[in-house]
């Protein structure tokens, strides 16, 4: 590693991130090592001097003399500062610290060095001590050097006794070891390693992570232990008030824990505020982290990275360890370093030491949304004009990073038809952010359906046309015009359809969710329900936190099976029972999703429940007129009829629902198939008469009329 000799000094390359900055930092670092290999070579001098068999035959196992004089006299390997002179006498003490009071005076301040002497309140001593420890990985004759120094050929990194000789201080310099312990900042900062602790204090190795030597080599890349970890979170404007979460971390503020909701932006506003102080953004996935096998290591890692780059953490989401891992968040937020939690759970004291300031992180407004969208769209510049990205996104309740995803979706999606993006690719984009767990609890429907494929009377259709403008508006209704109540309600949107079983509820759900551009999920709650204690309302619970990362329609199936109305306690049935609705009620409250509950029986509801409901839409079975339209839809047009099908009496005799005529078309398509000849009238009530057998109704000659004979 000798220097060669360079150009003349100049103007510093700027060498970018990752490179360093600029060989004057580098010369600095080596200036101050050079201090180190003149301690070395004194210490070599004294060892030849003193030497009490120098001729000893088995020396060879270790190191000849012969071999560490070759070694000395290849050449300094560090470029000599101007001041620089060659050692004193052999064996004469150094002041620790008085050679690096030169170098202080001339340090380059924003430099690698200069900053860890600054983040880390490293002393004098300890500057030497991790010099000392460092030059092995700078030039490899030093592992020989230590090693010879050792007396030993295998230990080629110096112990603490040798480092503390090599500055000049005594083995029982009580002050000196303990800038070797445990709570020292050389160790606890992770800037030093002490190996080998089954050897006594004085023998143990030393020695400088690889990450910190290449720090001080300008090396920005970050510590690749991190690398699963680590979160791209980065600012993003128009987001919450970054700058007053700026002023209170350039106060002091270290620790800040920012509760959201779905869709909330805690830490792109994190990011932004941290970036607002100067610093940079280290961002930690506590989801990854807490399947890493050795997640306290990890934890170390990230703090020392944050400190040696000058960079701030923020760390999301906390729920991933608030149960599992409580000291986990205990070791992040006692963090020497501004640190920001974000999560959707309440703050528990327990997690930090040191008090939280606690905000309400925001959520994405729409203005914003499409914003973000278009700087995130790598596509052509030129969009549709006719795509408004805002009202396409705006049911959907979107991160910063979702958002960024949604745009790369619609991007792709759209260049499976080498066509310009339209609205439904930006909704496919926006819904394969959508997480996955919902669909262990769910059963996830893709809508195929629209407003025309609805037979309904004209109320009912202004009804769902009523709900699904809430669920598209919500935002600038509540958010931007202020108009959310209190009560700690959500901005959610709920409604209750109540009809007969096949009257379209669920065909109503689906076609709100295809005009929102969402996924339909129904749960059955008669499958949630349990019989021992609590259970029922853990499963709702679980469905409900997955819901929470999922943009879609919630449709409860069979509601009445839990939101029944509440009754007098008379046994602990009556109380648990009472205790089940009470909390879904609290529940629903604070959803922030679209949640439709469907029951046949609406007289069997708690009127609390009702009351809290947005919309109550009650689905009558279809009279004559539209029952002649949906034996018309569910017949279809492929399916080949014959011309002596008499659907108009189909439609005034049989009082059907429209989830029944549809089975019954189906059935009589089944028949067509296997006799090979057109839907006929024979068919057709034949289908008919298997429907009532199901049902488990009658067939009446009034019904029938002249078709009875048809009958088998």
């Amino acid at each position: 590693m000798t220097a060669e000799p360079g150009p003349e000094p100049g103007p510093e390359p700027d060498h970018g991130p990752g490179h360093g900055p600029g060989r004057r930092h580098l010369r600095q670092l080596l200036e101050r090592a050079v201090r180190v290999e003149l301690r070395v070579r004194r210490a070599v001098e004294a060892r030849r001097r003193t030497d009490p068999n120098p001729d000893d035959e088995f020396r060879g196992l270790y190191l000849t003399e012969e071999t560490i004089l070759r070694l000395l006299e290849e050449g300094r390997p560090f470029p000599a500062p101007d001041d620089a002179t060659e050692p004193g006498a052999p064996g004469e003490p150094a002041e620790p610290g008085a050679e690096s009071a030169v170098y202080e005076e001339r340090a380059v301040t924003d430099s690698p060095l200069s900053g860890l002497i600054r983040e880390f309140e490293l002393t004098a001593l300890d500057v030497e001590i991790l010099l000392i420890t460092l030059v092995p990985d700078l030039d490899d004759r030093f592992e020989a050097f230590y090693a010879y120094l050792n007396d030993d050929v295998t230990r080629r990194r110096p112990t603490i006794g040798l480092a503390l000789g090599l500055c000049g201080l005594t083995p029982a310099d009580a002050a000196a070891r303990a800038r070797l312990g445990p709570h020292a900042p050389l160790r606890s900062g992770g800037l030093l390693l002490v190996e080998e602790a089954d050897r006594p204090f004085l023998g143990r190795a030393l020695r400088v992570p690889d990450r910190v030597t290449a720090h001080l080599l300008g090396d920005r890349t970050p510590d690749p232990r991190l690398a699963d970890l680590l979160a791209a979170w980065h600012p993003v404007e128009g987001v919450g008030d970054a700058k007053a979460l700026a002023g209170a971390v350039d106060s002091g503020v270290l620790l800040t824990y920012l509760r959201e909701d779905q869709g909330g932006a805690g830490t792109a506003l994190a990011a932004t505020a941290l970036s607002l102080t100067g610093r940079g953004v280290l961002g930690l996935d506590l989801a990854r982290l807490a399947e890493d096998p050795t997640p306290v290591e990890a934890v170390r890692a990230l703090v020392r990275e944050g400190r040696l780059t000058g960079a701030g953490l923020v760390c999301a989401p906390v729920d991933a360890l608030s149960r599992e891992h409580p000291e986990l968040l205990r070791l992040l937020t006692s963090a020497p370093l501004p640190t920001a939690m974000v999560g959707r759970v309440p703050w528990d004291a327990a997690w930090a030491t040191r008090p939280p300031l606690l905000l309400n992180a925001p959520r994405v407004e729409p203005s914003v949304r499409s914003r973000l969208w278009h700087e995130a769209y790598p596509g052509p510049a030129a969009l549709p004009a006719d795509l408004d990205v805002g009202l396409l996104l705006a049911p959907f309740l979107l991160t910063p990073d979702q958002i960024e995803g949604a745009a790369a979706g619609a991007a792709q999606t759209a260049a499976l038809t080498d066509g310009p993006v339209d609205a439904t690719d930006v909704r496919r984009g926006a819904r394969a952010q959508n997480a996955a767990g919902l669909d262990r609890l769910a059963r996830r429907i893709e809508p195929s359906v629209g407003w025309p494929d609805l037979v309904l009377p004209p109320d009912v259709h202004a009804q769902l046309r009523e709900l699904t403008a809430r669920a598209r508006y919500r935002d600038q209704v509540l958010g931007t015009w202020g108009m959310r109540p209190g009560g700690g309600r959500g901005r959610g949107v709920s409604a209750l359809f109540a009809g007969d079983s096949g009257t379209g509820k669920t065909m109503s759900a689906e076609v709100i969710a295809a005009d929102l551009g969402l996924d339909l999920y129904t749960v059955d709650l008669a499958t949630v329900i349990d019989k021992y204690v609590g259970e029922t309302e853990k499963n709702l619970e679980r469905i409900f936190s997955e819901a929470a990362g999922v943009n879609g329609v919630l449709l409860f199936d069979e509601a009445d099976a839990i939101f029944g109305k509440r009754s007098d306690v008379k046994d602990a049935h009556d109380r648990y029972a009472n205790v089940e609705s009470a909390y879904l009620l609290q529940r629903m409250e604070s959803f922030d999703g679209l949640a439709i509950l469907a029951t046949n029986l609406r007289a069997n509801l708690d009127d609390a429940f009702t009351r809290r409901l947005d919309l109550v839409i009650d689905f009558p079975v279809p009279d004559a007129e539209h029952r002649r339209l949906l034996w018309e839809r569910g017949l279809g047009g492929a399916l080949p009829r014959s011309p002596d099908l008499d659907l108009d009496f189909c439609a005034d005799s049989f009082e059907l629902a429209g989830g029944n005529i549809r089975s019954i078309a189906i059935t009589a398509a089944y028949l067509s198939a296997e006799s090979a000849t057109p839907v006929t009238m024979p068919i057709l009530i034949h289908a008919i008469q298997r429907e009532y057998q199901k049902l488990g109704r009658l067939t009446l000659a009034s019904e029938f009329g002249p078709y009875l004979r048809l009958l088998t």
